[in-house]
């Protein structure tokens, strides 16, 4: 893992695309704010790719306001089937990833490019993140409040930023991970040796309420326990299995 000092002049300087996949149901509250802190890049990316699960709310309506976004239906069913959605979905080399209740730091994504840009070895990069909980919410049950306290590295799906070529590799997102999907494919990634940067800037705020879906999905410990008894069945047989 390469470990990536500080860069500068990363959007304008790099000439690199970049698809942003937002996935979302019913996310009106949020999604605004969450498009706004995407389009702080510079320059922005070359699109957003909103797949939307069915939302019965005004969250497209919203998204839709935005000239870059581009809102898809979700055919499939749950998260890892929406991201796979998003992926096949964007038109350029490189895909980011956010959610609808979180935000970039300004320069997040300008900053991930660079690094790409000046390492083209990278398969992907992912950054710190900071936890914080939103306004008027309460820290949801089973959440390690230490999590608020201090910046994280965060290998979740918002500080992802990765070369198509890493999914044609370690396959995408697996549908049998109701919640977890994110842990899995970082696990295969790690298993792959695929190479790849942690940005020591905190560059995404993840926000946590008691609607998280990642936070309070049922069985989440059984999933992310499945993740880790799959990477070790891979490194006990020295492969990597695609999805």
């Amino acid at each position: 893992m390469l470990q990536a000092g500080h860069r500068t002049g990363a959007g304008a300087a790099t000439g690199l695309d970049v698809s942003v996949v937002l996935i979302v149901r019913n996310g009106a509250e949020y999604i605004a704010d969450a498009i706004r802190s995407v389009m702080q890049s510079a320059p922005p990316p070359l699109e957003i790719v909103v797949v939307d699960g069915g939302s019965s709310d005004r969250t497209t309506e919203i998204a839709a306001r935005e000239p870059r976004v581009r809102v898809i239906a979700q055919r499939s069913t749950g998260i890892p089937g929406a991201y796979n959605e998003g992926i096949e979905a964007a038109r350029a080399d490189l895909i980011a990833f956010i959610s609808h209740d979180d935000l970039w730091v300004s320069g997040k994504l300008d900053l991930q490019l660079a690094c790409m840009q000046a390492n083209p070895e990278l398969d992907f990069t992912v950054t710190m993140v900071q936890h914080v909980l939103a306004a008027g919410a309460t820290i949801p049950p089973g959440f390690r409040p230490e999590l608020l306290e201090a910046p994280v590295p965060g290998f979740i799906m918002e500080t992802l930023v990765a070369r198509r070529r890493a999914f044609d590799r370690i396959g995408r997102f697996d549908p049998a991970f109701a919640a977890g999907e994110d842990t899995d494919w970082f696990a295969r990634a790690k298993d792959a040796a695929l190479p790849m940067a942690l940005l020591p800037q905190t560059l995404v705020h993840k926000r946590v309420h008691t609607t998280n879906f990642s936070i309070n999905a049922p069985a989440l410990n059984q999933h992310l326990l499945r993740a880790l008894r799959s990477s070790l069945a891979r490194k006990r047989q020295g492969t990597v299995l695609e999805t």
